[in-house]
């Protein structure tokens, strides 16, 4: 593997995301203009000016409440609840040494009592910014693995990553409600087939085209969405790295969570998408997970890159 260097990596991963995230409105008027072709019975460009600001405007709206609302929802999914000072100043002494070696704000600590290997940064500003780790993160980590994990979610408040993958959740939401509208839409229109016989062609024509270009839409922010999580992954991976000056604490630390950080009581996928790991579990069988394919297929779909590569590129450093 070609070597990458640290401001490289991060300077590529910024600007990638970057990238990305603009993506997403674009699939969206995109789609819109699309659709006015077939619908639109005068001029194209006019009608997408025209119908432009109402969809900003309804989508803003939308993302807003969404936004706001979506931190809320990560508390209540992980159950998570505050961590003790005097019964971890471990943990506490770790973090605070890394938040003054890069003069940022201490974030709220909380845990998870789990098993499980794992941990995650939310929070949308400094008052709400917290670090959550499992109970079997203390437990199973050395020093200079732990401090590399919080690093890691150190660097994912510090690049605002957290408000990021907020932005691309709420926005793939957003194109899965308009898909599965017009699923419905159709559905509903199939029980009343008493239309006009002449229109009957060119309404299925239409029909056709806005489910395609609604099931493209969402299709392609979902890609745009895990995209996005993986390169803050290694923008992360990157940053702990450079705070740390010690690569190798976190490059161990994902040898013992990878294949441990499974919470058997999250099944909000939208959350898993913001932990360190959210690779397959040890009960995946090895012949699927060697198979060139579906490994393809599924690195497509993946929140996270794979793990063993997160580890080769921190061995680099």
């Amino acid at each position: 593997m070609e070597y990458v260097g640290l401001q490289q990596q991060i300077t590529s991963n910024n600007r990638k995301s970057i990238l990305l995230l603009l993506g997403f409105p674009s699939i969206l008027l995109l789609g819109l203009y699309i659709v006015l072709i077939f619908l639109s019975t005068g001029n194209t460009n006019e009608a997408f000016l025209s119908a432009t600001p109402y969809v900003l405007g309804f989508t803003g709206v939308w993302f807003v409440i969404a936004f706001f609302g979506h931190s809320r929802m990560i508390n209540y999914a992980t159950g998570a609840k505050s961590l003790e000072r005097k019964e971890n100043m471990r943990v506490y002494n770790l973090t605070e040494n890394l938040c003054m070696s890069v003069g940022m704000k201490m974030p709220i600590l909380r845990i998870i009592e789990s098993p499980a290997l794992n941990a995650y940064a939310s929070g949308l500003n400094e008052k709400n910014h917290t670090v959550t780790i499992t109970r079997g993160i203390i437990d199973k980590l050395d020093d200079d693995e732990l401090e590399g994990v919080i690093a890691h979610e150190l660097m994912h408040i510090r690049n605002n990553d957290v408000r990021l993958l907020i932005i691309s959740i709420v926005f793939v939401g957003i194109f899965s409600v308009i898909f599965q509208s017009v699923i419905r839409g159709i559905l509903h229109g199939g029980r009343r087939r008493n239309s006009r016989k002449k229109d009957g062609k060119g309404g299925f024509i239409i029909t056709l085209v806005i489910l395609l270009v609604s099931l493209a839409m969402y299709l392609l922010s979902i890609f745009f969405k895990f995209s996005i999580s993986r390169k803050r992954e290694y923008l992360a991976d990157a940053g702990a790295a450079e705070m740390t000056k010690n690569p190798l604490g976190l490059a161990n630390a994902l040898r013992k969570i990878s294949g441990n950080s499974s919470l058997d009581n999250l099944k909000n996928n939208d959350v898993k998408q913001m932990f360190i790991d959210n690779g397959p579990g040890k009960r995946t069988p090895i012949f699927i997970s060697e198979l060139k394919l579906i490994k393809w297929i599924a690195g497509i779909f993946a929140t996270h890159p794979p793990i063993k590569k997160r580890i080769a590129i921190l061995e680099q450093f």
